[in-house]
């Protein structure tokens, strides 16, 4: 009986001041307003701004390629002398360095293109650096649910013979190279690896320009996070990069 008093009690308040029961149904309907309205505009502020939608991740890329990944041969080579090894004169020196180097030759994240003028050997810390880059890249893909692609090492360890042997086709190659340390490589953002099933139909292509968007802010993230140093090279369409 208390329970029916109650009910009816609230009818005849609802009857006689119906605001009562209609502002807070009026005031989530505002508000879920508001928000579709901020989301579109956001939306509309992206796309006018040239950057990508992939469902609920979107493709920032960064805002310059340049200003974001600055970082010079100078700076690159005082962390290169901190954390690499001496400089190794040749590749049979290299061999002998087995206790400091290690071979990153064999990744599932990565390939190593064919090397005339380096060798596939970093220091610990540079081939742990090089793995997260491309399993982080393998995560973003995945999230953005696009076609999942392997990064492309171009330039690894080079010996002082490679360096001497640049020096001789290229008068514009620096002596000092960071590369001389085992701390350094260059990630190609113009060439990729499609992964793919054999036995499955073939993938639809994507954009260099897209994997490019996705692998700059894997490398800006990781930048940030002091993890690295990175330099945006036009001329040889890489990025090139040292652990710190």
């Amino acid at each position: 009986m208390g329970f029916a008093v109650v009910v009816v009690l609230l009818a005849l308040v609802r009857c006689v001041f119906p605001s009562v029961a209609g502002t807070a149904y009026t005031d989530n309907l505002q508000a879920s307003a508001d928000l579709s309205v901020a989301d579109s505009a956001r939306s509309d502020t992206l796309r006018a701004t040239g950057r990508f939608f992939n469902g609920k991740h979107p493709i920032l890329s960064v805002s310059s390629f340049k200003n974001e990944f600055p970082d010079t041969n100078d700076l690159q080579l005082t962390a290169a002398r901190q954390f690499g090894v001496t400089p190794v004169w040749n590749r049979s020196d290299a061999e002998s360095r087995k206790t400091e180097l290690v071979y990153i030759g064999s990744d599932p994240y990565y390939s190593v293109k064919p090397l005339s003028a380096s060798i596939p050997y970093l220091v610990p810390r540079a081939a742990v650096l090089l793995h997260d880059i491309g399993r982080n890249f393998f995560d973003s893909l995945q999230v953005k649910h696009i076609p999942l692609h392997k990064l492309c090492v171009t330039s690894v360890l080079r010996t002082k013979d490679d360096v001497e042997k640049l020096r001789r086709r290229n008068r514009n190659a620096t002596e000092n190279s960071c590369h001389l340390y085992g701390t350094t490589f260059d990630i190609s953002y113009t060439r990729y690896l499609t992964v793919s099933d054999p036995s499955s139909a073939p993938r639809r292509q994507v954009q260099n320009d897209t994997l490019k968007y996705v692998l700059s802010e894997v490398l800006r993230d990781l930048r940030q996070q002091n993890r690295c140093y990175v330099k945006y090279e036009v001329k040889q369409s890489c990025f090139h990069v040292t652990t710190r």
